[in-house]
């Protein structure tokens, strides 16, 4: 391999995310997820909280198993494995990690943006609880359109703030 290839911040950024990736990717699907044990955590803590502001806003909630919520005289939601955000905190995790930075930055920086994330992701839920009270079809659109743009668009805003404001660093320069 060229070492010119490596010393240009752009390709290492690259490497460094595919890197993350894949061992992302085989922690999780090897160890984490047949485990469970992180996956029902964070769905847990996800109902919790939903159901809670659901509560605050007046609403009689439901939950069942561990993973359904919904209002009174609606079927609700049943939150899966790929709905609960763990991959968007990798992901957002990755980027981070990936990106030329002051390491001590990044170890305030990542938990803050899992947890906006998770709050995002708790307000999706409420949201589509509360849709769920009036239109199943909107529940499945918004579900499936509005909040895959709105969550992966915040996390864009998330990672151009790091770039922009917080990293001190850009890929066109020697990191």
């Amino acid at each position: 391999m060229n070492l010119n290839f490596l010393k240009k911040p752009i390709n290492r950024f690259l490497i460094l995310i595919l890197a993350f990736y894949l061992g992302w990717y085989l922690i999780y699907n090897l160890w984490l997820h047949p485990a469970e044990t992180l996956d029902l955590f964070v769905i847990d803590i996800t109902v919790i909280i939903s159901k809670e502001l659901l509560e605050l806003f007046g609403y009689t909630v439901f939950t069942g198993s561990d993973r359904l919520i919904g209002i009174d005289g609606t079927g609700g939601l049943w939150i899966g494995d790929n709905c609960n955000g763990i991959a968007l905190f990798a992901l957002f995790t990755g980027f981070i990690i990936a990106y030329p930075g002051n390491w001590r930055k990044k170890l305030y920086y990542i938990p803050m943006g899992i947890l906006l994330i998770e709050l995002m992701n708790i307000l999706r839920v409420v949201l589509l609880a509360i849709l769920d009270t009036h239109s199943r079809a909107w529940t499945e659109f918004n579900h499936t359109y509005t909040f895959t743009i709105v969550i992966y668009g915040f996390i864009f805003l998330m990672w151009m703030i790091w770039v922009n404001k917080v990293s001190d660093k850009g890929l066109t320069e020697k990191a």
